[in-house]
């Protein structure tokens, strides 16, 4: 029996024509993703993603909406992720805060450049969210409900 799926948040970020991604580490060597990384316990899925997009491009962002809900299993590890992508707008940056271990940096990046470093993805999801994002993809935020 396989694992249950992982839950994991992503943020996208577009500011003056260009696309918030981190440029990172991985198993299979260095790429791009958006801000993102996995859910902890103690934490919303709107709350996540504020952390991750903070720690990982030292940017504050506001959630607007959540874009969808994805499930990807990723052949590198034979894992299941289930995503939660959100559109966020920027506010601001913290340019001397240390960025997580393993980004290499903080990138914009318009959607042509995006499209060209596809073959650099972490995964399909990065392009797939900003696709969704463009198409108009949004839900409220509600729609995912904290229950005490």
């Amino acid at each position: 029996m396989s694992p249950s799926p992982r839950p994991t948040v992503a943020a996208v970020v577009q500011h003056r024509g260009r696309f918030l991604l981190v440029e990172e580490e991985t198993e299979a060597g260095i790429a791009f993703n958006q801000p993102a990384g996995h859910l902890e316990s103690d934490e919303s899925p709107v709350e996540g993603m504020i952390r991750e997009t903070l720690e990982e491009t030292a940017c504050h962002v506001q959630p607007d909406a959540l874009i969808g809900v994805y499930r990807w299993r990723s052949r590198l590890n034979d894992t299941t992720y289930l995503r939660f992508a959100f559109s966020a707008r920027f506010l601001a940056e913290e340019p001397d805060r240390a960025l997580d271990q393993g980004v290499i940096r903080a990138v914009w990046l318009t959607l042509e450049e995006i499209r060209i470093l596809q073959p650099r993805h972490r995964t399909p999801l990065v392009l797939r969210c900003i696709e969704d994002y463009l198409a108009g993809r949004r839900y409220p935020l509600e729609l995912i409900a904290e229950v005490p």
